[in-house]
């Protein structure tokens, strides 16, 4: 991907922000504007200028990196990068930094190192990243891909009686063989009354006649997520499970209809809350219908009851309504979106066929 852009990007909310610098410390948002993946960054946005700050461990990846993604900065290797910084903006009168994610220990050494006054500046690059380019569309459809063809796979172990923990290593490793630099976030099988649970961890409970099994998979392609969830029945399902199973499903495609350019996204939540609740499961839909998705699994816009998110078209968003019923089991279906002016394309390939013979 050509980043060069970015940087100017970010600039251009110097005036809305108040500030005339900004210190970038999340490693998401260091990765959109310079390409960088080390675990340990720093960068100094300035007026004139840009500047990674790493340690040695990467003296020859963060230079390597930025002339591939086209990045003009320098690059200073040192075993202090939050030091590194300040010595960077020691002649700026007003220092922004990313409130959401800066230590409070580093944030007072800039406090007592700096003359610039210090500005609290939350998810600026965070609202930017909302919208994806080209490239960044392409590799969250090839971990959408890869997640689709491994799922197919695995599916077709369900009725042989395997553990939650077999079916999730199963998976894993199948994105990983396809190509995967890893899962997305970590893979939800769960079974039976397990499936009760929204983010359920795989146990050593085998999946038997009769179960309901939600799985959650998505795979990381250089550094884009994908994200999806398939709930199965293994044989026939009963009219309480069908009903549950219908009752989601149609929650879900009212939700994802509702997705276009210029949504509130909290119109996305009432389509698919609305179903749910007519059916008498309200209070057992307890989370929000969505998120958007790409270097983070959790990025904006948020898609819940509460969020003041518009959707814009470039933005890439889950619709992921479920109903949990303790003692018995859940229901969840999840497809990744692109939002386009006129509607959305899903990304999410797989079938929505539930039943495993």
């Amino acid at each position: 991907m050509q980043l060069s852009n970015r940087v100017d990007r970010v600039r251009g909310l110097f005036d809305l922000l108040g500030v005339d610098g900004l210190v970038v410390t999340d490693l998401s948002n260091v990765r959109w504007l310079t390409g960088f993946t080390g675990s340990n960054a720093a960068v100094v946005v300035a007026v004139g200028g840009l500047t990674l700050f790493t340690d040695g461990r990467y003296s020859d990846q963060a230079p390597m990196q930025l002339s591939r993604a086209n990045v003009d900065a320098d690059v200073v290797i040192g075993a202090d990068v939050i030091g590194g910084a300040i010595a960077a903006v020691a002649s700026l009168s007003r220092l922004g930094l990313e409130a959401d994610t800066i230590s409070w220990a580093a944030q007072q050494r800039f406090a007592d190192a700096c003359s610039a006054g210090l500005v609290a500046v939350s998810a600026a690059l965070v609202e930017l990243r909302a919208v994806k380019d080209r490239g960044e569309l392409d590799r969250i459809a090839s971990a959408v891909r890869i997640a689709d063809a491994t799922l197919a796979e695995v599916r077709l172990i369900l009725g042989a009686r395997p553990t939650e923990r077999e079916v999730a290593l199963a998976l894993d490793h199948g994105m990983r063989s396809r190509g995967a630099t890893a899962e997305a976030y970590e893979t939800i099988v769960a079974a039976g009354p397990n499936g009760a649970l929204p983010h359920a961890r795989p146990t050593d409970r085998v999946i038997g006649d009769g179960d309901l099994v939600v799985i959650d998979v998505g795979a990381l392609v250089d550094g884009y997520r994908s994200d999806m969830t398939r709930t199965f029945v293994i044989g026939e399902p009963t009219t309480e499970q069908q009903r549950h199973l219908d009752v989601v499903q149609e929650s879900q495609a009212a939700g994802a209809a509702a997705v276009r350019a210029g949504v509130s996204a909290k119109l996305v939540d009432k389509a698919c809350r609305d179903i749910i609740a007519e059916a008498g499961w309200a209070d057992r839909f307890t989370h929000g219908t969505g998120h958007g998705v790409g270097l983070d699994i959790h990025e904006r816009p948020r898609v819940n009851s509460q969020t003041t998110d518009v959707l814009e078209a470039g933005m890439v968003v889950t619709v992921e309504p479920g109903v949990y019923l303790p003692g018995v089991g859940g229901v969840r279906w999840e497809d990744l979106l692109h939002v386009t002016e006129d509607g959305a394309d899903v990304l999410s390939g797989s079938p929505k066929s539930p039943v495993v013979t």
